[in-house]
């Protein structure tokens, strides 16, 4: 006798009742709206774009292909001695045919191997052609330069007004060509740089910065180029509608000379100065010089530093040609203005008598004074 086993009937039952409820899942997801008595919205035509939209579409075409992501990979050796690599990323603008590329110089700082990406290409080997750190400014130059690269449009910034509309364009967090717009919220503002300097002339916009963003463009209505996005203030690190650009104007000349030579001339008279907190709590007013260097024109003008072993303050700057100055920063620019080769007159006081020294401003940009 053969035995067959029959599925009991509820067990089949309760399989069918556990499959509709997926046959209808189904059905509403093949099914059209129409089918279940619902219809899709029809779509208002928006008409044609504004003027405005049409112009910012247009400008961010064309610049876009000169604009640049940079990557930088930077080797070193922790306390044990083993190798770390570290990266780093930032924007730049393609300035000329032949392969170069400006970007920060913090943004290169230190880098072993540099990259630059352009449009949608694979990135391109670079090497630092030169470097500007009083400016933040960096050049670099493409090993394999393309045929068709697309300088940046070069504008002007001392004709700036406050409220012109501004486009920004980098690389934030690392999403390429982000464009962000705003306005020139305000102009001739200044910023420190590592050197202890400060860059003149700067723009301050609310076009939104973030990190990522150095080295990228700062464009006019035009297209062109009118700054280079470079610092922001934020506690956060993110943009709070506070950014600063590094002038078109002071790019172009600092450029042409990193290009020509690899070295932008530093405008001094060869002292080193008492840090500004240091100089506060000793109640000095004015730039007091800590050390002089060996055969400078501060030491042929006979000035003085500290004395260390007396405890005695040197000379202390407080005007260069009639104009008060009262930390580096200000007599460094005092110092440009007059320009290297020629004479200023400084305003020098030691132990509380006041005396005026003529000297000549030099070239300081390779010795450790600045």
């Amino acid at each position: 006798m053969s035995i067959r086993f029959v599925p009991h009937v509820s067990s089949v039952a309760s399989r069918f009742v556990s499959v509709v409820p997926r046959l209808a899942l189904v059905a509403a997801l093949v099914l059209p709206a129409s089918a279940w008595g619902q219809q899709q919205r029809a779509v208002t035509s928006r008409g044609p774009l504004s003027d405005r939209e049409r112009a910012t579409i247009e400008l961010f075409q064309r610049a876009a292909p000169s604009v640049a992501y940079i990557f930088t990979l930077t080797t070193s050796q922790d306390l044990l001695g083993h190798r770390q690599i570290s990266g780093g990323a930032g924007s730049g603008f393609v300035w000329d045919r032949n392969g170069h590329i400006i970007t920060n110089h913090h943004v290169a700082e230190g880098a072993d191997r540099v990259a630059v990406a352009l449009d949608a290409g694979e990135p391109i080997e670079a090497r630092v052609v030169g470097v500007a750190p009083n400016y933040d400014i960096a050049v670099l130059q493409l090993n394999s330069p393309r045929s068709d690269l697309t300088p940046i449009l070069l504008g002007t910034s001392h004709d700036l007004q406050v409220g012109q509309s501004v486009y920004a364009i980098g690389n934030p967090y690392a999403l390429s060509r982000t464009l962000t717009t705003g306005v020139i919220s305000a102009l001739d503002r200044t910023i420190p740089t590592e050197t202890g300097r400060e860059i003149a002339n700067v723009i301050q916009t609310d076009a939104a910065i973030n990190p990522g963003n150095s080295g990228g463009p700062l464009l006019d209505s035009a297209g062109r180029l009118i700054g280079m996005n470079t610092a922001l203030v934020s506690e956060s690190g993110a943009s709070a509608g506070i950014g600063f650009a590094i002038p078109a104007d002071t790019i172009n000349r600092v450029v042409t000379q990193l290009i020509a030579t690899g070295r932008v001339p530093t405008a001094g008279i060869g002292i080193l100065v008492l840090p500004e907190d240091a100089a506060a709590r000793l109640g000095v007013k004015g730039v007091a010089i800590a050390q002089i260097a060996p055969n400078s024109p501060a030491a042929a003008a006979g000035l003085t530093g500290l004395d260390r072993q007396r405890g005695r303050l040197g000379d202390v700057i407080t005007h260069v040609n009639g104009k008060e100055v009262t930390n580096l920063a200000e007599i460094a620019r005092e110092f440009e203005a007059v320009g290297i080769g020629k004479r200023a007159e400084l305003t020098v006081e030691r132990d509380g008598r006041t005396r005026k020294v003529r000297v000549t401003i030099a070239d300081i940009s390779e010795t450790t004074n600045r």
